[in-house]
């Protein structure tokens, strides 16, 4: 079968920290609340309502404060990102092999479609505002054999999806974490993953499960 590879986006394939700590005090200057850009970037992953409600936002802000942080992104967050080593190779490296690349991410979709046009990235499907075990429709609905991402919320998506769980350290996750919450395959960053799909390509294609290729 074709091999579809899934990808989170931040702290996966971008590094956005500085522009979404900003866009977060930005955000806390205007309405009050404690909001704490810095520790915000450090834990990216979860979506946005779910990170307001942690902050003790009331839930009737909720929707005002996700749309105010939504506008203020492109012009803050979008120049400010940058790559993370191995991220272009590893979407190349699907390519080559004939296959479909899919980015499937919390973030708002019109944001990350921001984020790969302007870093000259072309994938084959975009999900947004997806998380966690919520991850699996997208990558079910395209077959995908690999999901790769930075949190254990990435990891689940790709174990409830069937899809093998290649874990990178670098988000908020480490290895351990990564590995106790089922992750197939931990790396450091992307730059060893291009090696490790090539390796694997034949069994992922012939459609084997989140139980092997390592």
């Amino acid at each position: 079968m074709p091999l579809t590879v899934g990808f989170d986006l931040d702290m996966t394939l971008i590094d956005p920290r500085p522009g979404m700590a900003a866009v977060m005090d930005a955000v806390a200057a205007e309405c009050g609340h404690p909001l704490d850009g810095a520790h915000f970037a450090a834990n990216l992953g979860p979506p946005l309502d779910m990170v307001y409600r942690d902050f003790g936002v009331p839930e009737e802000e909720i929707p005002d404060l996700v749309a105010r942080f939504r506008a203020l992104y492109p012009e803050v967050v979008i120049p400010a990102t940058v790559a993370l080593p191995g991220a272009a190779q590893a979407l190349a490296a699907v390519r080559e092999l004939g296959g479909t690349t899919i980015v499937v991410t919390g973030k708002y979709r019109a944001n990350a479609a921001l984020h790969l046009a302007a870093l000259g990235w072309e994938v084959d499907h975009l999900f947004g505002e997806l998380w966690s075990t919520g991850k699996a429709e997208a990558l079910k609905a395209h077959a995908a054999a690999v999901y790769v991402g930075d949190h254990v919320g990435d990891v689940r998506g790709a174990k409830a999806a069937g899809a093998v769980s290649v874990g990178v350290t670098s988000g908020p996750c480490d290895a351990a974490e990564l590995t106790a919450e089922g992750a197939d395959v931990v790396l450091p960053d992307l730059t060893a993953f291009p090696a490790w799909l090539r390796a694997n390509a034949e069994r992922l294609s012939a459609g084997v499960g989140s139980s092997s290729p390592r």
